[in-house]
């Protein structure tokens, strides 16, 4: 038996989110159709996590256990003969046999893309058309209180209870020419959460909230004190890194 880990990127606009769902069309459900076909049985794949409908991916993560005879590299060139247009598998190879895509992902990287500019209807699905001016210094400023550790129970659409605390190392704004783009790393995000969080940004730059809200706001931990949910559209998943001994086969450690 190999563990297998692919990275994933794909267009989210005709999906029905990331995860499988009787009678919908999502991108686990493609790939497993198309692995189950190589691997000529039910194969399920694991992921470092869910995106919601319309949300995209750069680096979406995967793995799956098979008996096939076959090299991890050619994954690749399999599965991509039989998926859809949107949906391209980038890389694949042979893990360590305890690599788990989403319990062992250290850093996740999403980014979200916002416009200021004229709409342009070819860009639709992919970036966030906003019709009212923005004050990016601002954005800037109260980005700089989403940093470190904190509870997100603010910018978190799951009211399971659950440990809602994660760390975030990078929040950057990103303006070329009135095309912006917020960029997260941390060590995990909640359902929502970046959506959230682009949401109250964007009241910042409006306006309607100051920069030092981001701190009342997290501390109080009380969603109703958040903005708005901004649309899936201009999310992506941009890369997962994970520990280097854990993306090596168990014989090439031993060795």
């Amino acid at each position: 038996m190999k563990r297998i880990k692919c990275t994933v990127a794909y267009d989210g606009t005709l999906f029905n989110g990331y995860q499988r769902q009787p009678g919908q069309r999502t991108v686990q459900g493609e790939i497993e159709a198309a692995l189950e076909k190589i691997c000529k049985v039910p194969i399920t794949i694991h992921s470092s996590g869910r995106t919601d409908t319309g949300v995209h991916a750069y680096g979406q993560v995967f793995h799956f256990d098979s008996e096939v005879n076959m090299d991890g590299t050619r994954y690749v060139r399999a599965l991509n003969s039989m998926l859809p247009e949107d949906i391209y598998v980038l890389d694949s190879h042979e893990v360590h046999p305890e690599f788990h895509s989403r319990y062992h992902g250290k850093i996740k990287e999403y980014r979200y893309k916002l416009s200021l500019n004229t709409y342009n209807p070819m860009k639709r699905h992919y970036v966030y058309y906003h019709r009212r001016p923005l004050d990016v210094a601002k954005m800037r400023e109260a980005m700089t209180y989403l940093l470190g550790t904190h509870d997100f129970t603010s910018f978190c659409g799951n009211l399971d209870e659950i440990n809602k605390e994660r760390t975030i190392y990078q929040a950057e704004l990103l303006d070329e020419e009135g095309e912006l783009t917020f960029i997260f790393v941390g060590n995990g995000f909640l359902r929502y959460m970046i959506r959230i969080m682009i949401g109250t940004l964007i009241q910042v730059g409006e306006g309607r909230k100051q920069p030092e809200d981001i701190k009342k706001i997290l501390e109080m931990k009380d969603r109703r004190l958040a903005g708005h949910t901004a649309k899936p559209q201009g999310l992506y998943l941009q890369r997962v890194d994970y520990p280097e001994e854990l993306l090596k086969p168990l014989a090439d450690i031993e060795e």
